[in-house]
């Protein structure tokens, strides 16, 4: 089996440091914990920022929002805190939460810690070294299983079902991107106000409810090391809620790169490496995990709206870019992430389907 190496925290970031002896009081306080502190930052992300802490040898992830972000409904801690309170004990795969901030004072935003949750993320960086095909197509259909695995929790019974508004969520959904790319767009993208309008045309009449992750790919996923075709814990809970399966699926499929897809697509999601899945393969094993009958053109729209998705994310970090507000030179790429975001669609609506549209 090749050998892929862990996913490791690195220094920290020109402008999102934190004020470490504040951070150091607050944690020996609340974790009942002494010794000296050590951070590191998580290099990989585009939203949350994700560090690495470990205070008296006890190794933990702390999350906070982006500097300079001002979206009124995303970066969360609090309702990220409390969807992995209130999974934990339906759904193994995810990192134990341990305590939840809200005073600002302490690193200047709201934040919350995990534990740490060892394993293989991965990532654009190990396209290199080559996979075996037999061991991807195993692990892409655990990804498949494990999504179907999420969408059966029983939501009355857990309490997740009060973190969401199920009845319209589609619509809702659909309006709430659209609003955002309109009040972050920065450049005229013609195909993304075609898809636009498509999407309010067609949103589907019927909805299933489960509870959803709205972020299921590749590197939100924790492998086991000595064995990646197993999932240890399922990361980046930010979007989270209560809506119809579909929509989680369509993003992950639009995620789902293939071999002939734009290359700029490819360093987001290995799904494009030998072996893999392909998109309709995936959606099939989706369906039969969770005993769906479902026709993969079906799920046209909710490509569409996943690719959309993506997009409008991309787009609201390079403009936070572009205004100066983050330093970080990944974002001013992202722009050419949201128009082949866009064409990616336009070409789905055009050839009618999710799989080689390229």
């Amino acid at each position: 089996m090749t050998q892929i190496a862990t996913d490791q925290p690195t220094s920290i970031r020109a402008g999102e440091e934190l004020p470490l002896e504040d951070l150091k009081r607050y944690l020996q306080e609340q974790l009942s914990l002494s010794g000296d502190l050590e951070v590191a930052q998580f290099p990989s992300g585009f939203s949350n920022l994700t560090y690495f802490v470990s205070l008296d040898q006890q190794a933990m992830v702390l999350r906070r929002p982006p500097v300079g972000a001002n979206i009124a409904t995303a970066h969360d801690m609090s309702r990220e805190y409390r969807v992995l309170t209130l999974l934990q004990p339906h759904f193994e795969k995810i990192p134990k939460p341990l305590l939840y901030c809200e005073d600002t004072s302490v690193i200047g935003a709201p934040f919350y810690v995990m534990s740490r949750v060892e394993g293989v993320v991965l990532r654009g960086f190990h396209a290199k070294l080559a996979p075996e095909p037999a061991l991807m197509r195993e692990l892409s259909t655990t990804v498949a299983h494990t999504l179907a695995d999420l969408h059966n929790v029983d939501i009355d019974g857990t309490g997740l079902v009060d973190l969401g508004k199920p009845e319209g969520y589609v619509v809702r959904q659909v309006k709430g991107w659209i609003k955002r790319y309109r009040a972050a767009a920065t450049d005229t993208i013609v195909a993304m106000d075609e898809m636009a309008s498509w999407m309010e045309r067609n949103v589907p009449e019927r909805e299933s409810v489960a509870f959803i992750h709205n972020d299921f790919k590749y590197d939100n996923l924790v492998l086991k090391s000595d064995r990646l075709t197993e999932v240890n814990a399922v990361l980046d809970w930010e979007m989270a809620t209560v809506g119809d399966p579909l929509m989680d699926l369509g993003t992950t499929l639009a995620y789902w790169t293939e071999a002939s897809d734009p290359d700029i697509m490819k360093p987001y999601n290995l799904s494009w490496l030998p072996g893999n899945l392909k998109r309709s393969e995936l959606a099939e094993a989706y369906a039969s995990a969770r005993n769906l009958t479902l026709e993969v053109e079906q799920l046209l729209f909710y490509y569409v709206f996943g690719l959309f998705k993506i997009a409008v994310i991309g787009q609201q970090i390079y403009a936070r870019f572009k205004a100066g507000l983050t330093q970080d030179e990944r974002f001013g790429a992202l722009i050419h992430v949201v128009k082949t975001c866009a064409e990616t669609g336009r070409l789905a609506l055009e050839k009618g389907k999710i799989s080689d549209v390229w």
